[in-house]
Order: C-alpha cells, then sequence, then structure tokens
C-alpha cells in the first residue's frame, strides 16, 4: 500500500506544478534561512576552538560609570588598572587572564603594505583558551615581566609576510621594534571577539600605564576572563567578584556608581537582548530577534495555508473516491505521504544550497577567518519541525474532507 501512495503521490505532485513549486520554495527557504543563521550563532556563541571551556568561564568586558553630574559611561571602559586591582585579585577563579581587544595596525614588507590586527595579552590568556599551534607555541610569563620582543601570529600572517614558509624565529618590524615569533596559531574568526586576532604581544609591551589608578582604560578596551575549576564554581566566583565591586575606590573623583558583571556568553546575550541598559543597543537587538522570528514563521504559514487550499480544492477527487469505496484512512495516508515527499525533497534542496551559501560568505571576505560549517542536528530538528507543521495543515483538512458523504465531497464540503 505505501509502494501505491508513493506513486499516486508523485503523480499528484507532477500534475499540481504550481502548488509543488511554491510549497517546495518555502520548505527550503525557511530551512536554508535556519541553517544559515544557526551557523552564525553556533560559530560566534558555540563552544568551539579556541574557547572550548565557556562553560566555565566568566568574562568581564562591558561596564557603566555614573558621574556625580548624571552622566554615565558605558561600553568597554575599564582600565588595566582596574583589572590588576579587582579582578585579577580574585580568589576563587582558577586562571585568570587580562587582554585587550584587537586594534588595526599596518606592517610592512618589501613595500608591500600589510593590515594586522594586534592584541596585547598575558601568559594565561593562553591557558584559557585552546589555541591550535600550527608552529612553535605561546610566550610565557618571564617573557611578559621582561618584556621580551616575542609574538604569536595567526596562519593569514604567515601567509601574508612569510609567503606561507616557517615563521618560527623569523621577525616583524612594529611599531618600531624587532618582533620574535615564537608561535603559529591556526585564523580565529572576527566573530569570536575574544580571542580574535591576527597578532598577540605580550600585555606589558602596551603603552598603557598598568599603575596609573584610574578606572577608565584607553583605546581599544580591555577585557578579563576568569576560568573555573568546575561550573559549580561559577556561582561563587560571581559572588566574589560582586563583592568586590562594592569595595572599588573612585581615584578620579568625578564617579560615584560602576555597574558590571562577571558573566557568560549567554548570560551576556540574554542581558543585552531583554534588559534595556542606558545607552544600550538592547531595543535593536529586541526589534532584530522579533524581525527575524517573523521572517522564518512566514513561509511556514504561507506552507499551512497551501496545503489547506489544496486539500479543499481536491474535494472533488476525495469525492469520487469515496464514492469507489476508498476508506477515510486510505485518503489521510494519501496525503501524509504526499507531505512527507514534498518536505524531505525540500530539505534536500535546502541542504544543497545551504552548502553553496555558507561556501559563498565564508569565501567573501566579509567577515575575517569566517568559517561556517553546517550543523546537521539543527538541520534535522528543523525537517522534523517542517514535517510536523506540514503532516498537522494536511492531516486535519483530510480528514475532515475525508469524513463527508460523497455528494457533500463533490459540492466541495458545503452541505
Amino acid at each position: 500500500m505505501l509502494k501505491n501512495y508513493f506513486k499516486t503521490a508523485l503523480k499528484v505532485l507532477q500534475r499540481h506544478k504550481l502548488f509543488t513549486f511554491i510549497s517546495l520554495f518555502g520548505i527550503s527557504f525557511t530551512l536554508l534561512i535556519l541553517i544559515v543563521v544557526t551557523s552564525f550563532i553556533e560559530h560566534t556563541f558555540g563552544p568551539v576552538a579556541p574557547e572550548k571551556k565557556l562553560d566555565r568561564t566568566l568574562s568581564v568586558t562591558m561596564g557603566c560609570l555614573k558621574t556625580e553630574s548624571g552622566g554615565t559611561w558605558n561600553g568597554p571602559i575599564f582600565s588595566p588598572w582596574f583589572f590588576e586591582k579587582y579582578v585579577k585579585t580574585l580568589k576563587t577563579p582558577k586562571i585568570i587572564s587580562m587582554a585587550s581587544f584587537h586594534r588595526p595596525t599596518v606592517v610592512y614588507k618589501d613595500k608591500k603594505k600589510l593590515a594586522l590586527d594586534v592584541k596585547y595579552v598575558d601568559a594565561e590568556f593562553w591557558e584559557i583558551l585552546d589555541f591550535e599551534f600550527l608552529e612553535g607555541g605561546p610566550f610565557y610569563k618571564h617573557d611578559e615581566e621582561d618584556i621580551t620582543p616575542v609574538m604569536v601570529i595567526n596562519r593569514h600572517t604567515r601567509e601574508k609576510y612569510f609567503d606561507g614558509e616557517m615563521a618560527l624565529d623569523q621577525t616583524i618590524d612594529l611599531y618600531g621594534r624587532e618582533f620574535r615569533v615564537v608561535g603559529v596559531v591556526e585564523n580565529v574568526s572576527l566573530l569570536r571577539i575574544m580571542p580574535y586576532s591576527d597578532v598577540w604581544l605580550p600585555i606589558t609591551h602596551s603603552k598603557q600605564d598598568f599603575g596609573l589608578p584610574s578606572l577608565v582604560g584607553g583605546f581599544p578596551g580591555w577585557y578579563a576572563m576568569l576560568l573555573a575549576s568546575s561550573k559549580a564554581d561559577l556561582s561563587t566566583i560571581r559572588q566574589e567578584f560582586d563583592q568586590q565591586m562594592k569595595m572599588i575606590e573612585f581615584p578620579e573623583g568625578r564617579f560615584n556608581k560602576v555597574i558590571t558583571s562577571a558573566s557568560t556568553y549567554g548570560e551576556a546575550m540574554t542581558r543585552n537582548i531583554f534588559e534595556s541598559t542606558e545607552g544600550g543597543v538592547a531595543p535593536l537587538m529586541s526589534i532584530a530577534i522579533i524581525l527575524m522570528t517573523l521572517f522564518l514563521l512566514l513561509p511556514t504559514v504561507n506552507l499551512v495555508n497551501i496545503n489547506i487550499s489544496r486539500i479543499l480544492e481536491r474535494s472533488s477527487e476525495i469525492g469520487v473516491r469515496k464514492a469507489f469505496g476508498a476508506s477515510s484512512l486510505t485518503l489521510v495516508g494519501q496525503f501524509v505521504v504526499e507531505n512527507v515527499i514534498i518536505t524531505l525533497i525540500g530539505g534536500f534542496i535546502s541542504l544543497l544550497l545551504a552548502v553553496v551559501v555558507l561556501h559563498l560568505i565564508n569565501s567573501s571576505g566579509m567577515i575575517a577567518h569566517l568559517h561556517l560549517i553546517i550543523n546537521l542536528k539543527v538541520f534535522l530538528v528543523s525537517m522534523g519541525i517542517a514535517l510536523f507543521f506540514g503532516l498537522l495543515s494536511g492531516v486535519y483538512p483530510a480528514y475532515k474532507m475525508s469524513r463527508l458523504h460523497p455528494v457533500e465531497a463533490l459540492r466541495g464540503g458545503q452541505k
């Protein structure tokens, strides 16, 4: 019987070409958008190299300083002095690292200009993050303390500056000084804002005055990462951090309150979306998410309407088949098989399109070192959702029509 269902379904889909095209377009387009969006989300926030320990890592990045006159300073505003005095002195984290956000610079090789992003990091940075080293290794605490002119570069810098040749122990002239390459790591996407850079230098090479008592740091901003021994320790670390924030001094004299927190990636995103912050982007993000949800729901709703309309239009066919003895179960089964077939075909098309679209995005160069991949788990779940809505929109109307008397069905379901 299933074989007959399958043959009949293919004939019906070939006969109703417009419906088939619209249904396939709706299913494949919806699944394509889901695959691409979830690929971006996983690539940006998922536990992938070098950030494999996200489940037990907290970060201190953004903050708000309130002035006595009622003004506010928002963003990645905190200084190295703030992190050294109030964050790196915490007792409960296993490892604490401080680093700068990346900043652009330019180097020259054989009169050719190469734009690079540079980041200042401490030795603990390499202990928290799991970089894939292609050559050498990280610099260490003694390099940081001795202000040794060493650097770690990524594969992109090796290819551009050293023409893909071995870079270990070679030098790059940066800021008027020769830095020796001690390690080469695999590229990290710009979307992974914590580890991303082209070049990593010891933090002591920064021009920031770590001893200057000031809560506000300079460009490009600083952040801290706190690694817990286990997930169970995260709440303890946050409690200690919150207590430490109550002990803050205000050396500049113009500030009287600090608002910040030690957060996981998920918590930081939730706060940005659902909580309004002074001068923040929460409203814009909320609107973007609502529009994205509606954008994804529209093809699904369209598919439901098409299925219902198609079944109502085929009421005469249902009446004829009932007149020749077809049971309600047989008629419903036929529509179920048709929906399953068209959903599977649409899913296959969306998978092929996703491969092409992700390749075009990766190779476009719009985002540095981007490498999006298909999340098969999300694809399968999306297929399941599409099947569910397809069956839901097809089975119930088909069942209602199949329960009608043949004469009523021939009249389009009207008594």
